[in-house]
């Protein structure tokens, strides 16, 4: 079944776009943590995406996404009205979310967009929300706007120091614990090296520490074995076990190796695709 795309919006030109589709089945159910499996055309490989947001009354979900390799080269080639020829979901283990007080939520890169649904769920259950966003410069910060509207605070770090805190979402989230107000739970989502440094950080304060590993998933379904992670020392699969983990227990190490195995591989059949489509 095609989705029409109703909306599209680039967030960071070349590089980041925001696509609302038309998927009510997927909205319907949808909840935080969850994300969905996508196919642009008949010869396109399947593609997981978290999902930033879902409207089950205009039955749309948002979707956030890098244009890192040839699938999502093709999805970004894609505009207003067009479809996406397969979208199913929602997959994925949804976030917990229950009572805890304050919740402190950090995202970065394009993990901020995933965060914004895990916030807003977690404001929905009552809880107080801090977000703690981070990008290299203002111009790349995304969703401050979006959490404004519901968190009871948002906290911003940029690395060159153009916005907010000059230097990194690690360094603002260390000052916001040390406050000495409790925090209920610290969720991540964002680079490898973010979240892995977000567990580091709040290991000496003793708070639950959750992170999500949806960078590292391909099939979706926990066939295909590429998204296999070392959780306090078992195997699991991110897409069928998680995406979300407990950040003290990820080996962060082992993942990092893991997905630096594909970055090569991703940049040739972007490469290759786009010369094929500047040729045509």
């Amino acid at each position: 079944m095609a989705h029409r795309i109703l909306h599209k919006e680039q967030l960071i030109p070349g590089q980041t776009s925001k696509l609302v589709v038309d998927a009510p089945h997927v909205a319907a159910k949808a909840r935080p943590g969850n994300f969905v499996i996508l196919r642009v055309c008949g010869t396109g490989e399947r593609i997981p995406l978290t999902i930033a947001d879902a409207d089950p009354e205009a039955g749309t979900i948002t979707l956030v996404y890098l244009v890192l390799g040839k699938s999502t080269a093709m999805l970004e080639a894609l505009n207003e009205g067009d479809e996406i020829l397969d979208l199913c979901g929602p997959l994925g283990r949804a976030t917990r979310i229950e009572p805890c007080g304050t919740v402190v939520c950090v995202g970065g890169g394009t993990g901020v967009a995933a965060m914004h649904h895990i916030a807003k769920g977690h404001h929905r259950a009552g809880n107080r929300v801090a977000a703690v966003i981070g990008a290299r410069c203002a111009d790349l910060l995304l969703f401050e706007r979006e959490l404004s509207a519901f968190c009871d605070e948002v906290l911003v770090s940029t690395n060159d120091g153009s916005r907010g805190h000059r230097g990194l979402v690690t360094e603002v989230l260390r000052q916001r614990l040390e406050r000495g107000e409790e925090v209920g739970e610290v969720v991540a989502v964002g680079p490898v090296p973010m979240m892995a440094a977000v567990a580091e950080t709040t290991r000496p304060f003793g708070v639950r520490t959750t992170v999500s590993l949806n960078s590292i998933m391909l099939d979706g379904i926990g066939m295909c074995g590429a998204c296999r992670v070392t959780v306090a020392g078992d195997t699991r699969f991110a897409c069928v076990d998680g995406p979300e983990f407990d950040g003290h227990e990820v080996d962060f190490k082992e993942l990092a190796q893991r997905l630096a195995a594909f970055k090569e591989m991703e940049r040739a059949a972007h490469d290759h695709y786009c010369r094929c489509q500047a040729d045509a």
